[in-house]
């Protein structure tokens, strides 16, 4: 008996390291990632990154990573410094994603992706419509704010959806 109660402990304990070691390369990606110039790029992965986090880690760990990119690309000068009152905004766009997607994924992963995009493309456009218009006075950079949180944050999400799922397929998570 007391073999099989150190048997589980040890198992136990891989997995706490296993677990830890996923949540620190995912975290490592989300630091890294927002260094790339294309932002065509870094959002689908970024968002594939949440996704994923949630099908692997769980709610908790992954709301964690919802901060970690908005706070490095601006930290480290990648985003507009006009944009910078919205990052609080694009930061709960993401913690509604990775909320929504937990909810929903193990009923139905494809529209937990989308209702997911949905919500976080619903929530970043508006509220960053209206801070753009409350802190940006010119009306050429308003409109470059609002293009830029509109249709391709959807698209976005989506993306990163899709290639969340061809990963965790590819792991056989899910």
């Amino acid at each position: 008996m007391k073999y099989m109660a150190e048997a589980e402990a040890e198992v136990q304990d891989r997995a706490k390291t296993n677990s830890l070691a996923i949540w620190l390369a995912i975290m490592g990606l989300a630091l890294i990632v927002p260094l790339f110039p294309l932002q065509q790029v870094t959002g689908p992965i970024i968002n594939a990154l949440l996704f994923i986090a949630v099908v692997i880690l769980g709610l908790r760990q992954a709301l964690v990573i919802c901060f970690v990119p908005s706070l490095m690309a601006l930290s480290a000068g990648l985003l507009l410094p006009i944009l910078a009152p919205i990052v609080p905004f694009i930061m709960v766009s993401n913690v509604i994603l990775v909320v929504t997607f937990n909810y929903l994924w193990r009923i139905n992963f494809a529209w937990g992706v989308v209702i997911a995009s949905l919500l976080k493309f619903i929530f970043i456009w508006s509220t960053t419509s209206a801070t753009a218009n409350l802190f940006i006075k010119n009306q050429i950079a308003i409109k470059t704010v609002a293009n830029m949180m509109s249709w391709p944050q959807l698209v976005s999400a989506l993306a990163g959806g899709v290639l969340a799922y061809g990963f965790l397929k590819f792991i056989k998570r899910i």
